[in-house]
């Protein structure tokens, strides 16, 4: 089910100068044809990327059916601002004064608005629909697919219908949310300070109000549940100081074209070299993928904040070794695992050929990682060991073969997952067992650490997620380190991963992505740090890749592929996937209507691509 986007435009700014009497007019126009239809066709969160619009009529529209007015409240509660001022507008006065709108907020698709009583005076609807998710007052979504169901009282003020009772918190109508809101990424430093790390956020305001409310967000810092694993230095004692100008001072229209911006930061002056670049790069990365082009001029207490930058300002080309959207270079090319041997693929001129040593002569492995350098492997291999001694064992080694280590052994493991450093690689045992194998490249030695996985056994309160969640089938470590993608009890999973000042590590706040899978996922990978590509059981959309947040849902073509598919691996602009024909492959950068899966020619019916990380 493929997601399509609409192109949704503004009144232009010159309107808001036109004389009073004009701008009423206007309002009234707008009012009297605004109005929601009865159904819109679903859509998936995100599939609107714009600056937020009208989702509806700004006061209630005289004379209308109490029906209709509660369908239009559904819209109105898109806008928040003023403490959600124009869904006020559709309460009676008491309601209006004692609705606490801070209580959450319900992301419904389609909401069926069902009478339960009339009379003269009042009436009773119940209100029922699919959730999507919840909104947090930070801006964070969290993914849901349950029923939601509330109910509303209605009554004549004067002769007029109004609500006179609801319950607290927001119900949203998803079109109405789409047009309101948009989202953003934030970012933060891991806590190596090697990379940055998105946290998404949905926000509805004005363009130009855009980037005063990301700073803001930015110094409250990353979600709970991702705050252990980053670093924020836009937080006390750093603050704004002054106002956020263009690039030359002027206050009117920042963020809106061409400019630059102009941020002066209270106590940065402090900072060490390294945190002023990462100070940069948080809030570089953060304004330019909103769209606000710079230059940015950022200053500590009244100066620079890096000389180097003080008469041109901050680009995005300054920060972008610590953009973890910036491509890598691929240094090892495609390899697959074929009857249990790892092979190179040179897909342009259709040659397969061994890889040298261990890894190329053995015809036991069952799956393979590879380190992003391509100088480490880790398989996981045949034990020859006879019952009830265990199946497999997990083999650590060089590229070349001429070492490896038997670390430890499993009846079952998880395709490894390598760090991008080629520090440590990850898998999990048995399906309940989480490990990561650190290696040493000064000594060379190799050692097993086991991760707290604990979390992913406890339910959480008014969650409909089952738990526990096992057994783990698949788990992908994210190239920032900060998160781990897993697939668990054939869904879908992202938790957070922690390390504690002892050196131990644990996964926590596990959340569920890809809620409305209607079938088992079966295998898992990263296309960017904010997007998952999933593989699942079935015919209908087999590949489908979804947001960090769980939002936007999408459907990758299923052209040429013939289900199942076993595996899906991504490289920088190229899916890899394993279905039950053949090893394939498709192009991320070709447009859409030549995006069609391809057989890479040579491999087989039983191999899988490998791919690094």
């Amino acid at each position: 089910m493929s997601r399509g986007s609409r192109t949704w435009q503004r009144a232009g700014v010159s309107r808001l100068r036109l004389v009073i009497g004009l701008l009423l007019v206007s309002v009234l126009a707008l009012s009297s044809c605004a109005n929601l239809p009865d159904s819109s066709a679903p859509q998936a969160l995100g599939t609107i990327d714009h600056a937020p619009t009208s989702t509806g009529p700004v006061t209630p529209v005289a004379g209308h059916d109490p029906d209709l007015l509660v369908r239009n409240f559904l819209s109105a509660t898109a806008n928040p601002a003023n403490r959600h001022q124009q869904a006020r507008e559709y309460l009676s006065p008491t309601a209006a004064l004692n609705w606490d709108d801070s209580a959450g907020t319900a992301i419904v698709e389609s909401p069926d608005t069902l009478r339960e009583s009339l009379t003269g005076d009042t009436a009773t609807y119940r209100i029922r629909a699919r959730k999507l998710g919840e909104l947090g007052a930070d801006g964070a979504f969290r993914a849901q697919d349950n029923t939601y169901e509330t109910r509303v009282e209605l009554t004549k003020v004067g002769d007029e219908w109004r609500i006179n009772q609801v319950e607290p918190g927001v119900v949203v109508d998803s079109a109405a949310f789409y047009k309101s809101y948009r989202r953003y990424s934030l970012y933060f430093a891991n806590n190596a300070g090697s990379s940055m790390v998105p946290d998404l956020r949905w926000i509805a305001t004005s363009k130009d109000q855009v980037t005063e409310r990301l700073l803001a967000l930015l110094s409250e810092g990353a979600q709970p549940s991702l705050a252990p694993a980053v670093r924020n230095v836009l937080a006390a004692p750093i603050s704004l100081r002054g106002g956020i100008t263009k690039a030359n001072g002027a206050a009117d229209g920042v963020g809106l074209g061409l400019g630059g911006v102009r941020i002066d930061f209270a106590g940065a002056s402090a900072l060490d070299a390294r945190s002023k670049e990462l100070l940069a790069a948080q809030v570089v990365l953060t304004l330019a993928g909103a769209g606000i082009l710079g230059p940015y001029v950022l200053l500590a207490d009244g100066k620079p904040l890096d000389d180097r930058y003080a008469n041109t300002g901050w680009s995005l080309d300054d920060v972008n070794a610590m953009n973890p959207k910036t491509p890598t270079a691929d240094r090892t090319g495609l390899h697959a695992l074929r009857d249990g041997t790892l092979v190179t693929v040179d897909t342009a001129k259709g040659h397969i050929t061994p890889t040298p040593g261990y890894f190329g002569t053995a015809h036991n492995l069952q799956s393979v990682g590879l380190s992003d350098d391509g100088q480490l492997v880790a398989a996981v291999a045949d034990s020859g060991e006879p019952a009830p001694k265990p199946k497999h064992t997990l083999v650590i080694g060089s590229y070349d073969g001429s070492t490896t280590f038997s670390v430890v052994q499993g009846d079952t493991f998880t395709r490894p997952s390598w760090t991008s450093d080629g520090g440590a690689v990850w898998t999990v045992i048995d399906g309940t067992k989480v490990v990561r194998v650190v290696h040493d490249r000064a000594t060379g030695n190799v050692s097993r650490q086991d991760v707290d996985s604990s979390t992913l056994t406890v339910g959480e309160p008014n969650s409909t997620d089952p738990v526990p969640r096992l057994p783990i089938t698949d788990l992908r470590i994210s190239r920032d380190g900060t998160r781990a993608a897993i697939i668990a009890g054939g869904k879908v999973y992202l938790a957070v991963v922690v390390v504690h000042p002892d050196g131990k590590y644990s996964l926590v706040s596990p959340q569920p992505v890809a809620v409305d899978l209607s079938t088992t996922a079966v295998s898992i990978d990263w296309t960017s740090p904010d997007t998952l590509v999933v593989a699942r059981e079935g015919d209908v959309n087999p590949v489908e890749t979804v947001f960090i947040d769980g939002s936007d849902l999408t459907t990758l073509s299923s052209q040429n592929l013939t289900p199942p598919v076993r595996s899906v691996s991504v490289a920088s602009d190229t899916y890899y996937v394993a279905d039950s024909r053949a090893v394939m492959q498709l192009q991320s950068t070709d447009p859409a209507a030549d995006r069609f899966w391809r057989e890479v020619q040579g491999l087989g019916t039983n191999a899988v691509p490998v791919l690094p990380g």
